[in-house]
C-alpha cells in the first residue's frame, strides 16, 4: 500500500514511517517543512500528486498549555486542517487515519472510557482535538477512523521520560503529579498499530493506547528506576504544580470496539529507554 503520512518528522509520524517500512507499504513522507497542512491548496495538490491509498494524519499542535493562549493557531491545525487532510484524501479514493487524544474527556470518570462515552474536553488543546475528530467526520463521512490514544511518548521528540530523565540527572529530588492517572503509550508500538488498521481500517472512533495504567508520578519512578539514576520522586497533587491548562483526572481509555491490543506500557517504557540509549546525545 501506499501511505502518505503526514507530520512524518514528529515524534509519532516518524515511527509510523519505519513502521511502514518494516511492513512493506511505501511511505509518503510528508513534514511540516514540506507541506503544513493549514494550507489547503498544498494538501490537496500533495494528496492528488502522492496517489495514496491510506493517510495517515500525524500532523498536531501538541502544545497543551500553550494551546490556551494561542487557541486560534491550535484549532487551525488539529480542527480544520484535520478536515482538509481528510476532504482531500477522500476525494482521491483514500481513506484517512486521523490521530486524536484522551483529553477530549473531562476525566470524572474512575472506570476506562470507551468509543461511546461523551465527550467533554477541559482544555483549549481538548477542544481542538475535537473540532478535529468532527471535522475529519464530516469531511469524510465514509473513508474515516479516528484513533484516540493518550500520553505518547517516543525517541524522535520531547516527551515526559525525557524531560524526567533530564531533571533527575541534574537534581536530587523532583516532585511529580500522582493524582492524573492514563495510559501512556510509546510510539513504536502505536505505530505498528496504526499501520495494521491500515489494511482494514474500521470506520469512526478507536480507542489504542497501551496496556495498563498509571500516574505522572508512577511513571517518573519507573524512568528514574531504569535509569539507575539516584533520584528521589516524590508525589505532589495537581493543585501544587498549577499549568495554564485544565487536564483530565482519569483519562485511561479501553476499546469497546475490538481495538489492536498493545502492550503494557512498561513493556513500552523499557523499549524507549533502550532505543534512545542507543542514540548519541
Amino acid at each position: 500500500m501506499r501511505i502518505l503520512i503526514t507530520g512524518a518528522a514528529g515524534m509519532l509520524g516518524s515511527d509510523v514511517r519505519t513502521a511502514c517500512e518494516a511492513g512493506g507499504h511505501e511511505p509518503l513522507a510528508v513534514a511540516r517543512s514540506s507541506v503544513d497542512i493549514t494550507d489547503q491548496a498544498a494538501v490537496q495538490e500533495t494528496v492528488a500528486r502522492s496517489r495514496p491509498d491510506i493517510v495517515i494524519n500525524c500532523a498536531a499542535w501538541t502544545d497543551v498549555d500553550g494551546a490556551e493562549e494561542h487557541y486560534p493557531e491550535a484549532v487551525s491545525v488539529n480542527g480544520a486542517a484535520a478536515g482538509t487532510v481528510a476532504r482531500a484524501a477522500a476525494a482521491q479514493g483514500a481513506w484517512t487515519i486521523h490521530v486524536s487524544s484522551d483529553y477530549v474527556f473531562d476525566g470524572r470518570k474512575t472506570s476506562p472510557y470507551v468509543e461511546s462515552d461523551p465527550v467533554k474536553p477541559l482544555s483549549a488543546y481538548g477542544r481542538s482535538k475535537l473540532e478535529g475528530e468532527r471535522a475529519v467526520a464530516a469531511a469524510a463521512p465514509e473513508r474515516h477512523t479516528i484513533i484516540r490514544s493518550s500520553w505518547l511518548f517516543g525517541a524522535a521528540g520531547k516527551c515526559f521520560p525525557k524531560t524526567i530523565l533530564r531533571l533527575a540527572g541534574e537534581r536530587e529530588q523532583i516532585d511529580v503529579v500522582s493524582d492524573q492517572v492514563g495510559c501512556p503509550t510509546y510510539t513504536g508500538h502505536l505505530a505498528q498499530a496504526l499501520v495494521e488498521l491500515a489494511a482494514a481500517p474500521p470506520l469512526g472512533v478507536l480507542h489504542v493506547t497501551c496496556a495498563g495504567e498509571c500516574s505522572w508520578f508512577d511513571l517518573a519512578q519507573k524512568v528514574v528506576a531504569i535509569a539507575g539514576l539516584d533520584c528521589e520522586v516524590r508525589p505532589i497533587l495537581t493543585e501544587q504544580y498549577p499549568l495554564p491548562a485544565q487536564r483530565p483526572a482519569y483519562s485511561v481509555m479501553r476499546s469497546e470496539r475490538g481495538a489492536p491490543a498493545l502492550p503494557g506500557w512498561q513493556e513500552g517504557l523499557r523499549e524507549f529507554m533502550s532505543q534512545i540509549a542507543e542514540v548519541p546525545a
